[in-house]
């Protein structure tokens, strides 16, 4: 049902750019993105036809309403300073068959364009459940993007809300990747590699954003042709 609502709501309000490199493979993957917008999960998540999990800040958790449907749908609270249990979880859910969907910068990424570091929990999970990472470039309109203060719980949270427009996603070919997990060395090469990866395919997304706005721009300045009505 939350698959039906969001679909819908993607076609009524945002005019979604998806573009696929290679089949997805089947059984378990890890998606890993990048991160502009707080709604990032929802669509990424919708990119695979079989029930998805998202390891989620839990102040999300905390939101009336949305936070009994995020724990019913089956995503994964990230609690701040205790990152190892959800990525414990995530590990379980991928051995059991469940699709992941992870964002390796860890927050919200520059408002100003760019990436952050990329941390190592996509890496630690593919390598320890020995599944593929699917990595997905995501580029939008920034000047869109509203910035939000809510309180949560009692704490005051900002969104990074992105709720109407053009949306771009490069979907890349799988990458598989097998070593030692408890190698940091190789751990760090491994999501170093995975986010070059990301960032490539946002560039090409953000070259598909230009262009779509370029002819939209052009169609809109273009004057009316004459119609013959005789």
């Amino acid at each position: 049902m939350g698959r039906a609502i969001i679909g819908s709501y993607a076609r009524l309000m945002f005019k979604l750019d998806v573009v696929r490199q290679a089949p997805l493979p089947a059984g378990p993957k890890v998606f890993a993105a990048n991160h502009p917008s707080t709604l990032d999960p929802v669509w990424v998540m919708m990119l695979a036809d079989e029930q998805t999990s998202a390891l989620i800040l839990e102040t999300l958790f905390k939101v009336p309403v949305l936070g009994t449907y995020l724990r019913r749908a089956g995503h994964v609270p990230v609690v701040e300073g205790a990152g190892g249990a959800a990525l414990d979880e995530g590990i379980r859910l991928l051995k059991a068959g469940r699709t992941l969907v992870m964002f390796p910068e860890g927050v919200i990424s520059p408002l100003e364009g760019g990436f952050h570091r990329p941390r190592t929990g996509v890496a630690r999970q593919a390598l320890s459940a020995g599944v593929p990472v699917i990595p997905v470039g995501i580029s939008l309109q920034r000047e869109r993007i509203r910035l939000r203060e809510t309180m949560v719980a009692g704490k005051k949270e900002v969104g990074t809300w992105y709720l109407r427009g053009r949306y771009a996603m490069t979907v890349g070919r799988p990458l598989h990747f097998d070593g030692d997990v408890e190698d940091r060395e190789y751990v760090r090469s491994v999501s170093g590699h995975i986010m070059e990866s990301i960032i490539t395919l946002t560039h090409c997304s953000a070259q598909r954003l230009r262009e779509a706005l370029h002819l939209a721009s052009g169609a809109m300045q273009r004057p009316a042709q004459p119609v013959d009505i005789r």
